[in-house]
């Protein structure tokens, strides 16, 4: 099972439509939030399940704020992270994401890529496809990838 995760593109979608013709055929499309009002061109062009939280730019979005599901034997949480200070640490998202028995937490909104696991719980933000923030500025994504015996591999991308 092959899953792009992308965040913050702020209704810019050519980084975003050169991401969907690389990563091929997916499985699952994760959007952290900040779309600004491109939910329907999200509907028109990616044609598999779709998980889309709303961010702290999409105003009057009916996007829900947060989601939880599963992929595969992991239990994920997604939000776009404005709620749970991540700008400042990762330190109250993990609180949450373990309240909520979480197996991985993904989230946006810093518009720079991390990845941690740490004692069971994979933490992610794949930056932005927009408006990078990190030291080379590089648009980013990544790749969630799920084996044959059901073990998550990740890897992060740049433009």
């Amino acid at each position: 099972m092959k899953i792009l995760i992308v965040s913050d593109t702020h209704a810019k979608h050519g980084n975003l439509d050169y991401v969907l013709e690389q990563a091929g055929s997916i499985d699952l499309f994760i959007h952290l939030g900040d779309v600004e009002g491109d939910e329907e061109y999200l509907d028109a062009v990616i044609e598999c399940e779709k998980h889309i939280v709303r961010g702290n730019n999409d105003f009057f979005s009916r996007l829900p704020r947060e989601e939880e599901f599963d992929i595969g034997k992991y239990h994920v949480f997604i939000t776009h992270g404005h709620y749970y200070y991540v700008s400042m640490d990762v330190d109250t998202i993990i609180e949450e994401a373990r309240s909520r028995n979480a197996d991985i937490v993904m989230f946006g909104h810093t518009h720079k890529p991390y990845f941690s696991q740490k004692d069971g719980l994979t933490v992610l933000n794949p930056g932005s496809l927009s408006y990078p923030r990190q030291d080379g500025r590089k648009p980013s994504y990544m790749v969630m990838e799920i084996d044959e015996e059901g073990k998550a591999h990740y890897e992060q991308k740049y433009l």
